[in-house]
């Protein structure tokens, strides 16, 4: 493929990973490129050059998106908190439709156990969650361990499609705080303080992401099914996950425009969705371990 095409490629998936409720490999699903992702993650070592070659532009495409799009979605968060995550609320409701035909007529017993586990828990999680945010100030050791793993689990739901590595660090109470720090990378006062917290935790994405796209490949591969009923039971109970993290003041205009957003985001990811449908569906079924 051409450099700038991936790099254009790259940038949709890296703000997508910016925005609570999109899922970044769902829109490398939708994009073409994801079978070739998981593939080259997890056998990186097989044709190095040629991995580089496919990875590099994606990379730098990426990052460029995650450093300007961190800036614009703290400011939206910090001054129409409510409108915002109204609309991150459509663009999830609006990639259910493309999850819930890979589970559709498969209802059987374990299915549902599988469902209702997760959703149960994922619920449970958000309501009894006391964390509301992380403080990145002055961190210890634990700390940056628990960057390390954070950065691992951020990594697993940017491996599978239909879950955003933003809502889940969302629910846990570290998206603002690291939202912010990547911000930070471009004010040079703050620059080595943000490279320093984001080190442990970019440490962690990456050994997730390789270790993570062989499992996810495996399971796709072998329990395709189930594992779909997983991520939609994950994506739903997300939905209350981020309502209950949301602090704001209750505000009537901004919830009408709130409700606009949250039609027009869930139009939005229903077309992207709709994208490329052929190719999605042999992906999944084609991705190998």
């Amino acid at each position: 493929m051409d450099f700038l095409l991936l790099m254009l490629k790259g940038a949709i998936i890296g703000a997508a990973n910016i925005i609570p409720g999109v899922s970044g490999s769902t829109l490398a699903l939708i994009l073409g490129i994801y079978q070739k992702l998981i593939s080259i993650l997890g056998a990186f070592w097989k044709n190095i050059k040629e991995n580089i070659k496919f990875l590099l532009p994606i990379g730098i495409g990426a990052v460029l998106a995650v450093l300007i799009f961190s800036k614009i979605t703290n400011s939206l968060l910090s001054f129409f908190p409510i409108a915002t995550v109204m609309f991150f609320i459509g663009l999830i409701l609006g990639g259910i439709p493309m999850l819930y035909k890979h589970i559709e007529h498969k209802f059987n017993t374990k299915n549902v156990i599988i469902f209702s586990i997760i959703f149960i828990s994922l619920i449970l999680f958000s309501i009894f969650n006391s964390v509301n945010t992380v403080n990145l100030i002055k961190l210890n050791f634990i700390d940056y361990v628990k960057l390390f793993f954070v950065g691992i689990i951020s990594a697993a739901t940017m491996v599978i499609p239909g879950i955003s590595g933003s809502m889940v660090l969302m629910n846990i109470g570290y998206y603002k705080p690291l939202l912010e720090t990547i911000s930070n990378l471009t004010n040079f006062n703050q620059f080595f303080n943000s490279c320093l917290i984001l080190f442990p935790f970019g440490i962690g994405v990456i050994v997730g992401i390789i270790v993570i796209s062989r499992i996810i490949s495996f399971c796709f591969k072998h329990f395709p099914t189930e594992t779909y009923f997983g991520i939609f039971a994950f994506v739903l109970g997300s939905i209350i996950g981020i309502i209950t993290q949301l602090k704001a003041t209750f505000n009537i205009i901004e919830v009408i425009v709130g409700a606009v957003l949250l039609i027009l985001g869930a139009i939005s990811a229903y077309y992207l969705s709709t994208l490329n449908k052929e190719d999605e569906t042999l992906t999944n079924e084609k991705v190998s371990d």
